[in-house]
């Protein structure tokens, strides 16, 4: 079924005020679930809606809480979430990351102790339309192992890139996990009775499987072997350690109503790009286009309206704010 983007964030933020967010908070949090959806990612989408409002009721996440944010050097924003939504926390913490990266050239944005932020890519694309080049990670709960090992360490891990076009667009944009996908979808795999593709996982022996729930007990794969492995352990060290949030295996998971908060980290690098740039990414996307269909990562990405939405997820966003 349809739904207009203004519906599907009005529906959101109502379910998430309905819980205990605050107005503003609860906006923040609706323009991620809205462009998700939007972008026909629906892992991040309504998907994880039913449990912000679960975690909401149990304090898991703070859903009333103002971020606390510094600027104790002049290329470094610390952001403090204080263990609220990671939407709101950038929110708070981008004007004054633009505003160094401008003064220093390069900055550093490190959010700490929040919940999970999904997408990456939602928040380096602000950066981007913003004038700046923006390099975006965060740590999750620990469902990758070593290649060749069996004891979980590290999250999905996801990275993000994303280029200004100099015309408050993204010329360029790439966000993915450091494992061959995602950890939602494995999880509606296992919700709808599907088999996986053989390479997204192995089970608890370390054996490749195609049986979701023996992936969800065993390991994700890091894409690329050991070179996605390293990549997933640059962004744990720099998602947790940059921040003072947890490592990966100090959290439990991520969608469970109750527990402790996330206490998740996300750390971005913000470049003010150099004279320059505009015309070797000009020169490299140009190479890019002599093939035909292919193109840079999410060029000429467009944010639908109305969205295509499941219809039992968006009958479940309507009951959580109480349309129905």
């Amino acid at each position: 079924m349809q739904v207009t983007q203004s519906e599907l964030h009005a529906v959101s933020q109502a379910a998430l005020m309905a819980h205990g967010a605050a107005d503003w908070i609860a906006a923040s949090v609706a323009d991620a679930v809205t462009e998700a959806e939007a972008t026909g990612n629906r892992i991040c989408g309504l998907y994880y809606l039913e449990s912000y409002c679960l975690q909401l009721v149990s304090g898991r996440v703070k859903g009333d809480v103002e971020p606390v944010v510094t600027r104790p050097r002049p290329g470094e924003v610390n952001v403090d979430g204080r263990l609220g939504f990671a939407q709101p926390a950038f929110a708070k913490g981008l004007p004054l990351a633009l505003e160094a990266a401008r003064d220093c050239g390069v900055a550093r944005l490190s959010v700490g102790h929040t919940h999970t932020c999904t997408a990456v890519g939602f928040f380096t694309a602000q950066a981007a339309r913003a004038g700046v080049i923006c390099l975006g990670m965060t740590n999750a709960s620990p469902v990758v192992a070593p290649p060749g090992g069996r004891m979980r360490v590290i999250g999905t891990n996801p990275v993000a890139f994303s280029v200004p076009d100099g015309k408050g667009g993204v010329a360029m944009q790439f966000d993915q996990s450091t494992t061959v996908v995602a950890l939602g979808a494995i999880t509606m795999a296992k919700a709808a009775g599907r088999a996986i593709p053989e390479g997204w996982a192995v089970d608890a022996e370390g054996r490749p499987t195609t049986d979701p729930d023996a992936a969800l007990k065993g390991s994700l794969v890091s894409v690329g072997g050991y070179k996605g492995w390293g990549l997933g352990l640059m962004v744990e060290l720099l998602a947790a350690g940059m921040t003072g949030s947890v490592t990966s295996r100090g959290v439990s998971a991520l969608k469970a109503p109750e527990g402790k908060p996330h206490d998740l980290g996300q750390f971005y690098l913000l470049i003010d790009p150099a004279d320059g740039f505009a015309g070797t990414f000009a020169q490299v996307a140009a190479a890019v286009a002599e093939d035909p269909g292919a193109r840079m990562p999410g060029q000429g990405r467009v944010l639908a309206d109305p969205i295509e939405v499941d219809p039992e997820a968006w009958a479940l966003a309507q009951r959580l704010a109480g349309k129905v």
